[in-house]
Parts: structure tokens; sequence; C-alpha cells
């Protein structure tokens, strides 16, 4: 007999490809042994180049081609709400491209070292670009648990990865904060399926409005606890405080993607409350945005704070990672479509150039000489001859020209300084908060409080980073230009690269973030999108012939 499939959606498909193609992957790589470094390395870059493939195709397809610009996978073919929907949009296509192409950028800089240091980083690797892809797929809340969970537990063993006495410290407090972190996790899942009786977005979406008296209470307490989890992860003050010791202490590659990590929380906050908050959430409307807000606030001024504290340049990454989440969060808690838009870019910006800038720590680590002792032991191993006595007139070579550019780059984009990205993005925030109808008729003393926390945040950033600047480039004892290895370069070059031609390209890219925006802001349109969708015929509903 043969099947009728042609009524099948083959291109819906590509939705489960983010998942299992790193799964897949993973675990063929986890039995290969400790010699086989150039065949992981050429199977883990393959699977983050099929991913980048998959992420740009489904760009495509729900900008272009799917109706609503929603596509749904069934897991396991069961109809919603019993089912796992999986849900990919113009949001969490864009957030597919991103972590493909910084998970790229980590493997080429890890090729030369760092990969080749344990057995099983490619395993790991992979098994954590399943666990962020399927976070920003899921549709389900306890599915969102079990992604968080294959997340972090990768993340435990990259954190690790080349150990240390710091790397050994930072691990210990990032895993005990993390456990406690999914504890709140359960405890809110239960208390929203206790309440409502389902654990899919889109269903409890609908049913949130008719929740009244002590069910909406209990509602709006599950999801607060189940908002802590991801605020820990998001960094919110004063949760965020593991991270710069973190940042700091991990290898170059894995400090690119918890960057992206940062990140999953202050989306998923993102996609929950727009999605049952909304305005269209009956008594439930708006609830925690105010939080948001301030929390948002004050994480700034705490990232902000410690930037201007500190002069280790990990660190220093570190606080700017929680400047830039809380902006996301206050722009969330605001409440404004537009701001949303001009905060999805920022979004972009920042993280690129912060997995940029930690990526070239390392490699500007290696022109610093703080002793004498370090001095002699860098030169014996890099073969460098006498410095000559009088250095006037000699031209700079490539490598210090590169990361002194890099540097530059890098931190003009972070304090959001123009010409580049950083500076699009934090215009087009301020043009958002500026608009006649931005919240309730004008900008209001909160909107003006945020836009100087933005402008005050972005001042500290580029004092701090020149002054570490100054303290490298000039004023340190530099004993000659850096070995630095071609795949180093070219993953911190190519961000920079994509961070210009976000500069260039804003208008395009603020256009696709605009249509992004507008359909998180409308539920209904997730609800229908994926309450509606139907399983795939059986064998036995099918017109079979001989």
């Amino acid at each position: 007999m043969i099947l009728d499939l042609t009524h099948v959606d083959w291109p819906r498909h590509l939705v489960i490809v983010p998942v299992l193609l790193p799964l897949l992957c993973g675990a063929l790589l986890a039995p290969l042994t400790q010699g086989r470094h150039r065949l992981k390395f050429v199977a883990s870059y393959g699977s983050a180049l099929l991913l980048l493939a998959n992420a740009l195709a489904l760009v495509w397809l729900t900008d272009v081609q799917w109706p609503g610009g929603v596509g749904v996978y069934l897991a396991a073919n069961w109809a919603p709400p019993f089912g796992i929907a999986l849900v990919a949009d113009r949001l969490s296509s864009m957030m597919l491209v991103l972590t493909a192409l910084l998970a790229l950028c980590a493997l080429h800089y890890a090729q030369p070292r760092w990969s080749r240091i344990g057995v099983h980083f490619h395993s790991l690797f992979q098994f954590l670009l399943m666990g962020i892809n399927g976070a920003f797929l899921t549709h389900d809340l306890f599915n969102l648990f079990v992604f968080f969970e294959v997340m972090l537990a990768a993340s435990y063993g990259l954190v690790l990865h080349g150990y240390n006495v710091a790397r050994l410290r930072a691990s210990m407090q990032y895993i005990a904060i993390n456990l406690a972190a999914a504890l709140l996790f359960l405890i809110g899942v239960a208390m929203i399926y206790a309440t409502t009786g389902t654990l899919n977005m889109a269903d409890l979406a609908a049913r949130a409005p008719a929740l009244a008296g002590p069910e909406a209470g209990l509602l709006r307490t599950g999801v607060a606890v189940l908002a802590l989890a991801f605020l820990v992860k998001g960094a919110m003050w004063p949760l965020g405080f593991w991270l710069p010791t973190t940042y700091s202490a991990a290898s170059p590659p894995v400090a690119v993607m918890l960057v992206l990590m940062t990140k999953v929380g202050a989306y998923v906050i993102l996609r929950i409350w727009l999605l049952v908050f909304g305005a269209g959430a009956g008594p439930a409307a708006h609830f925690g945005y105010d939080a948001l807000l301030w929390g948002g606030m004050a994480t700034i001024v705490f990232g902000a704070a410690g930037m201007l504290a500190t002069d280790t340049a990990g660190r220093m990454a570190g606080y700017a990672a929680i400047v830039s989440s809380g902006t996301l969060l206050a722009v969330i808690g605001y409440g404004e479509p537009l701001l949303v838009t001009a905060g999805l870019y920022y979004y972009l910006a920042s993280t690129i150039a912060i997995a940029a800038f930690v990526l070239l720590i390392e490699l500007v680590d290696r022109i610093r000489t703080p002793g004498a002792a370090m001095l002699a032991l860098t030169m014996e191993a890099y073969a460098v001859e006498d410095m000559p006595a009088e250095p006037k007139g000699k031209g700079v070579p490539a490598a210090m020209a590169f990361l002194s550019l890099a540097f530059a780059a890098c931190s003009l984009t972070i304090a959001g300084l123009p010409p580049l990205s950083g500076f699009v993005a934090k215009f087009g925030m301020f043009h958002a908060l500026l608009q006649p109808g931005a919240h309730g008729g004008g900008i209001g003393p909160m909107g003006w409080s945020l836009m100087a926390l933005i402008i005050l945040s972005g001042l500290i950033a580029i004092v701090s980073l020149m002054r570490f600047g100054v303290r490298t480039f000039w004023a340190a004892e530099i004993v000659g230009p850096p070995r630095l290895h071609t795949a180093e370069v070219m993953p911190v070059a190519a961000l920079l690269v994509v961070s210009v031609v976000l500069t260039i390209q804003a208008q395009p890219v603020f256009s696709y973030l605009a249509r992004a925006g507008a359909d998180i802001h409308r539920p209904q349109l997730y609800i229908d999108a994926v309450l509606g969708t139907q399983p795939v015929p059986g064998p036995a509903s099918q017109e079979v012939a001989p």
C-alpha cells in the first residue's frame, strides 16, 4: 500500500531540526576518543552551519510563506493542548539565527586550543545548542523546563572546561544558583497547572482572562515564582550577582554562549508576559509590568556601577551583560510596542558586541605584562627579541592594529556611541520613548528616568572601557606584537562585520523586528495558530492505493 503524503506540510518539519540536529550530533560525538579532534570539529562545525541554514529558512518561511507568520509543529502528532507544540515565528527564528551565528564563532575560536583540552567539549556544546534552540521554540511550560535543564546541564560541564581554581569556584556558585532556580521553576509550573489545568502557553493565554478571585491570584503567584527562575538567568538585580564571576572565569568560547544564555531569560519573560498578560488578559492584564520596569532600571544601575568599580576585562564584560539585560527587562516592563521593537534591535546589537568582546579579552591579555617575571616568560614563550630602546617611527604591527580597532569597535557598540549598531539601538529606544502616544499619552517621569539611566550607563561604559584600553594599549609595557591565530581573529572580525551590517541595514532590520514585535503583541494570533493546528491524519484515515 502507498500512503498519500502529499497533504503533509513538509517545511514545518524544519521547526524540529534545531532540536534534533544538535541532539543527534552530540550523541554521535560522545563516544569519540581524545585524539579525534579534527573529526569532532568538522562534525560540530557542520552541525552549526546546518543550524544557520535552517534558521535562515525559517526566517523566510515565517516572514513570507506561512500565513500569520507562525509555523506549528506538533511533537509526536498529539493534538494541542495535550501534546507538546513547537512554534516558529519571526522572533524565535531571529533568535535561532543569532544562536547559530554565535555558535559558529565560538567553535571557530575554540578549534586551535580550547576544544582540544577536554574529551567531550563538542558533545556538551551540541547539547547546549539543543537546549537553547528548544527554549526559543517550545510553546509548553514543562517542555521549557526540560530544555532549560538540558541547556544548564551542558553549561555546567562547559563552565568547568579547562578547569582551574577560579573556574571551579565560579562553577560551584553557578551550579548552586541554577539548581535553586530550577526548583522555583518547578514550583511555579505546578501552581500554574493546578490553577489552569494546562501548560500549553496558547491554551494558558486563552484561559487566563476567564479566571477571577482566588484562581486569578494563584495564577499570578505561580507566574511570579516562575519568573524568578527566568530572572535569575536574566541577571535582574539582586539575582544576578553570580554573573560577573562566571563570565570572567569561563573560557572565551564558553563565555560567548553564556552571553546568549543570559538573554534567554529575557526572551522567555517577553514571550510569556506579552502572551498571557497582554491588554486582553482581563483582570490579569499588565500584571508585573511595573516590577519588570523598576527591576530593570535597578539592574542598569547595578551593572553600570559594577563596570565603573572593576578594572578586570572579564568582569567588565559580565557587568556589561547585566546592563544589557536590565535594559531589555525595563523595555518589556514599560509596555510600549514601538519600544519593544527598538529593544529587540538592542538585543541583537548588544549580544553580538559583548560576544566579540569576551573573545577579544584573551587576545588583548597577550600584550599585557604585569611584571618582570611575566615579561621574561612571555618573551620566552613567543620568542620575542629585545625591544629597541627608541621605538619612535616604527610602524604599528598588524596584530596590534587589529586588537586596538576591534577593542574600539566593541567599546563604542557596548556604550551605544556612534557610529555603530549600539548607537542606532539607543537612538531607536529614545525615539520610541519620545513618541506622543508612548505609555499613556506622554513620556512621563518613568520614561525620562529610563532614558537618563540608558544615557548614564553608556557614559559609564565608555569611561570604564577606555580606562581599560588606555592601561592596556598605551600605559602597559608591551613586549612586542602578540601571536594571533587566524582561527582566533576570524570570529571576532566576523562579529564586528555583522555589527557593521546591522548598522548599515538598520532600516530593513527594524522593519523585520517591527513585524516580529507586532506579532507578539497579538496573543490571539498564537492562540488560533497553536490550538487550531490539527494532527496529521493517520494511515487509517487516509485513502490508500494498492
